[in-house]
């Protein structure tokens, strides 16, 4: 079948081949002279595809971009292919270090810095794949023999303790595992928390107090599985919906679970304790998944919601903040787990066809309920956009945000960086990169 029959393998969805290094990059505008270190950003890129009719977006070879600024200037990009064994095998290359947990061997979601290395993230049972500062795979990473099994996309790092938060998930497992990591680059923490089927628990979100799981109606699909399907996860209706609240230092059974209407939830943007008795959960909420589209996320558009969960009560206050499609929501680092003012998301197209190539980056004001947006203009579509603080001391909006921006007329994507508190404002900078970076998922920016 041709390889046009599959979305996710044409555009800027098709995959870039070649490694690229490049140094003293063109800028228009001007780079802070405070940024300092290396924007980086995660994405499936499938060197060839088995079966191009068959593939999901989410199972592509991992590729992690990057550009590292300092002084003012854009001192190089780089993309390196994730290595698993089969990339390695593909380019002539010895197998990578370190154990392939539970068949699991693709890390392409996410690129976090913590406990001073990098490493490139994937859920449903694969380890974390440590890279170099310039982005070459060093090997398979268990934090120094810690981890038991594989890790999440999105860990959450407490602001005070530098501590990551975790649920894991793997077919296999007989349940979620509460993990986490500590500043130091070890688990303290595994705790399984028990669940009726096996969930595709995408992210989690913590509070001060709490930690927060989604279980939610997209599980592991057997028949699926067996049939060789690439993506073994679907819409399952009859599942039902749930939230599940437990202190952060608790055990399996003190999850508390609160029924909420079925959706799915793939981001988080934050969450926080409103008091002794109420956790609000600020997120994006889709209202079904993989159930018309098994090759990507592709059943309706996705708009900002917050759920009020009364602890007291047992019940779920579910509100709807925008009717835009958005997704990738971002806040300050700084109030993970903190009441927050303030949040920030790509924009997604809207026709029948969800497409995750919207042309502008959304600022949330969630105090007052207004919003900005930045609109990058006709054929520029952007992907998640990361804040980065001014200094540690600066405000919550005092800053930038940075962002990639695909455009078709040149086929090519530059990073753009805007001013956080006017985001309609003109770039402060525009880096022109010098290769194409398809559409990805998540990256941040990791200051030296």
């Amino acid at each position: 079948m041709s390889i046009t029959t599959n979305r996710y393998l044409t555009e800027n969805y098709a995959p870039v081949i070649e490694e690229v290094t490049a140094s003293d990059l063109e800028v228009n505008g001007s780079v802070p002279e405070a940024l300092e270190g290396r924007y980086l950003r995660n994405g499936p890129n499938p060197l060839a595809p088995p079966d191009p009719a068959a593939y999901h977006w989410f199972t592509g070879d991992g590729m992690v971009h990057g550009v590292r600024l300092r002084g003012g200037r854009a001192e190089w990009y780089r993309n390196r292919f994730v290595r698993s064994d089969r990339v390695a095998a593909a380019l002539g290359e010895p197998p990578v270090a370190g154990e392939a947990h539970g068949g699991m061997d693709t890390a392409n979601t996410n690129v976090i810095g913590h406990a001073g290395s990098t490493f490139a993230l994937v859920e449903a049972g694969a380890r974390p794949v440590e890279l170099s500062y310039e982005l070459d795979t060093i090997g398979r990473s268990d934090f120094g023999g810690t981890l038991p099994n594989g890790f999440t996309a999105h860990p959450k790092r407490d602001p005070d303790s530098g501590e990551l938060f975790a649920a894991a998930y793997h077919w296999a497992l007989p349940g979620v595992q509460y993990v986490v990591v500590g500043a130091d680059g070890r688990v303290r923490k595994l705790e399984t928390i028990s669940v009726p089927g096996g969930p595709m628990m995408h992210d989690m979100s913590i509070t001060a107090n709490h930690a927060v799981l989604y279980d939610l109606p997209v599980t592991f699909d057997l028949d699926r599985a067996m049939a060789g399907g690439s993506f073994p996860y679907a819409w399952n209706p009859g599942y039902g919906a749930r939230v599940g609240v437990l202190p952060r230092e608790g055990t399996g059974p003190d999850v508390r679970w609160f029924e909420v209407e079925p959706c799915y939830v793939f981001h988080p943007l934050n969450a926080y304790d409103d008091g002794d008795d109420r956790v609000v959960l600020d997120l994006v909420r889709h209202p079904r998944m993989f159930d018309r589209d098994r090759n990507g996320p592709n059943d309706g558009p996705p708009s900002l919601w917050r759920w009020t969960v009364d602890l007291a009560a047992g019940t779920v206050h579910e509100r709807q903040l925008d009717d835009r499609p958005v997704e990738f929501p971002r806040v300050d680092e700084r109030l993970v787990g903190r009441p927050h003012r303030y949040g920030w998301a790509a924009s997604l197209s809207s026709g029948d066809d969800l497409g995750f190539d919207g042309s502008s980056v959304v600022k949330y004001d969630l105090a007052t309920g207004a919003s900005d947006t930045h609109e990058f203009g006709p054929g520029r579509s952007t992907g998640e956009a990361v804040f980065v603080p001014a200094d540690e001391a600066s405000g919550e909006d005092d800053g930038w945000v940075m962002s990639l921006v695909y455009d078709a007329s040149a086929d090519r994507t530059d990073l753009v960086i805007l001013d956080a508190a006017d985001l309609a404002a003109a770039p402060v900078a525009t880096v022109h990169l010098p290769a194409r970076v398809p559409y990805g998922f998540h990256g941040n920016w990791i200051p030296d």
